[in-house]
């Protein structure tokens, strides 16, 4: 029976083989971004970095995946999912060096942002490979399989945390050798992958055009990711023309627009796909963005140990929900957008509850919550994709993984960077003579998207963190500026939750869309 059921769903003799490759490429990713995670206050530390350069840092290991994941999608039914197996490989490899070459203050921040950035293209393009790959593989079952390839990520942050937790903090290994983890996972896939007959999409089998494959994205489609990338290209642009760079990266970002509609012969697109472009976006700077900074969060609100319990618990939830999508849409009867609909309420209420959390046990209620929440939505969004445009090929599918990265690495890590150094800032002026809110405040302002008009001074990371150690012998500006560095974390988790309040919103929206056309139901090519 087992047999007969496998052979229904999928459409490849390898299929299994070629998920369960996917999954340790992705594992490799959770792996190093859970070490990243966990080291980041020891780069805060050593380099002297404020949060919103570590936010900033953070975003690059996030942003670099939207190159990978676009780039790769559009040309993957070209050169073939093999070549990008071995780009993919030869990044997460590049990736250890440039991040290993940082060794001083004056240039661990360019060598670790780049570091970050190739491994994020790395992840991006094994992405751009496993998603439309399992997709065709598994064409009448994608939320269930999509999800379990995705499983992946949580059982690589388990492996990274639990790991850099004992190098860390218990044997005290220097950073580096921490991180060279990943690079096991790393082998593991390329050999998984090494000589596997990959097949093509569904719009590539029926003779689909690059242009065909893109018209359903369109105008709409591609202003998301356009305005996105002008975001990034001003980032980036402002290191070598800090006055034009916004301008820049618009102009930037318009010409990519403009070539698209070319292109496609002026399409405006699929609203829908807009849509659900738009609604990726907030899954990536809840999700994502909330998982770069949580363990940072929890560690400070309670112990440093507590808080890595916390990530792993958070993270054993997820890895275990993924395997039981398909019990949820079949025996519960919820549909992937109605599925996707309870993730968003469960995920603000969560990290409403978390912002007051007060005791380990409440917050082990209150992140069991949102990590309930935030289990389905990446995964469940690229299946909706693949349900209803299998026109697009891997196309729609990679700009939407790329465009959830890339908002968490622009707005997600950096933005609850900001907020936590805007909030910070604020309860310490509130809290404590100016001299005290002097003597704690960080020499290098923040800005939230290099707005002049955001910009706020938060604390100095150095100077709290010993301020943390001193504990309760230390002087009462230390506590004040340790009190006023927890309220700024509690005051960013409470922002945090209007994200998935906002998406709760779309999803009832497309709930009542398909409900008005007979129900949700996959969309099969003809020809």
């Amino acid at each position: 029976m087992a047999a007969e059921m496998s052979a229904r769903e999928t459409s490849a003799p390898n299929a299994h083989r070629l998920l369960w490759a996917g999954f340790m490429a992705i594992l490799a990713a959770g792996v190093g971004f859970a070490i990243r995670g966990g080291i980041l206050d020891n780069w805060r530390e050593q380099f002297q970095f404020t949060a919103s350069q570590a936010g900033q840092i953070t975003g690059a290991g996030l942003t670099g995946f939207c190159f990978g994941i676009i780039i790769g999608g559009v040309i993957v039914d070209r050169i073939g999912y093999g070549k990008l197996v071995a780009l993919a490989f030869l990044g997460h490899v590049l990736s250890a060096v440039v991040t290993f070459s940082a060794s001083t203050p004056a240039n661990a921040y360019q060598l670790l942002f780049w570091g970050s950035f190739i491994f994020a293209f790395a992840n991006g393009t094994l992405e751009a490979v496993a998603n439309p790959l399992v997709a065709t593989v598994f064409p009448n079952n994608r939320t269930h399989y999509l999800n379990i390839l995705h499983a992946s990520w949580p059982a690589g942050m388990i492996l990274g945390t639990v790991a850099g937790w004992y190098l860390d903090d218990k044997l005290q290994i220097d950073w580096k050798y921490q991180l060279a983890l990943y690079l096991v996972p790393t082998a593991v896939y390329a050999l998984m992958f090494l000589g596997q007959k990959f097949p093509r999409s569904e719009a590539a089998e029926k003779g689909a055009s690059f242009v065909d494959m893109f018209r359903s994205v369109g105008v709409l489609g591609s202003a998301v990711a356009c305005f996105l990338l002008a975001l990034f290209f001003g980032d980036i642009l402002k290191n070598f023309i800090p006055e034009q760079a916004a301008v820049a990266g618009y102009a930037l970002g318009g010409i990519l627009l403009l070539g698209v509609a070319v292109m496609t012969k002026f399409s405006i697109g699929s609203l829908l796909l807009f849509i659900l472009f738009v609604t990726h976006a907030l899954v990536g700077a809840v999700e994502l963005g909330t998982d770069s900074w949580i363990q940072n969060i929890t560690g400070n609100l309670f112990t440093s140990e507590q808080g890595k319990w916390l990530f792993i618990w958070t993270s054993v939830i997820m890895f275990g929900l993924r395997f039981c999508a398909h019990f949820i849409e079949t025996k519960v009867g919820l549909s992937p957008i109605g599925l996707l609909l309870v993730s968003s309420i469960l995920a603000f209420l969560g990290l409403r509850f978390a912002s007051g959390m007060d005791s380990f046990p409440a917050a082990l209620a209150a992140l069991g919550i949102y990590a309930v929440g935030k289990t389905f939505f990446w995964p469940t969004m690229l299946a909706v994709v693949g349900d209803r445009f299998p026109q697009t090929g891997a196309v729609a599918m990679s700009i939407m993984g790329g465009i959830g990265m890339l908002s968490a690495g622009l707005i997600g890590g950096p933005g609850l960077g900001y907020c936590k150094d805007r909030f910070a800032g604020e309860a310490l002026g509130k809290a404590a003579d100016a001299a005290v809110h002097a003597e704690f405040r960080a020499e290098t302002p923040s800005r939230f998207l290099n707005i002049p008009a955001t910009e706020v001074f938060g604390l100095d990371g150095p100077k709290v963190a010993a301020a943390r150690k001193a504990g309760g012998s230390g002087t009462p500006a230390q506590q004040a500026a340790v009190q006023a560095d927890q309220q700024g974390d509690r005051d960013t988790l409470k922002i945090d939750s209007f994200i998935p309040a906002t998406m709760a919103v779309i999803y009832l929206g497309m709930l009542a869309y398909f409900a008005s056309i007979g129900g949700y139901r996959r969309v099969e090519m003809k020809g």
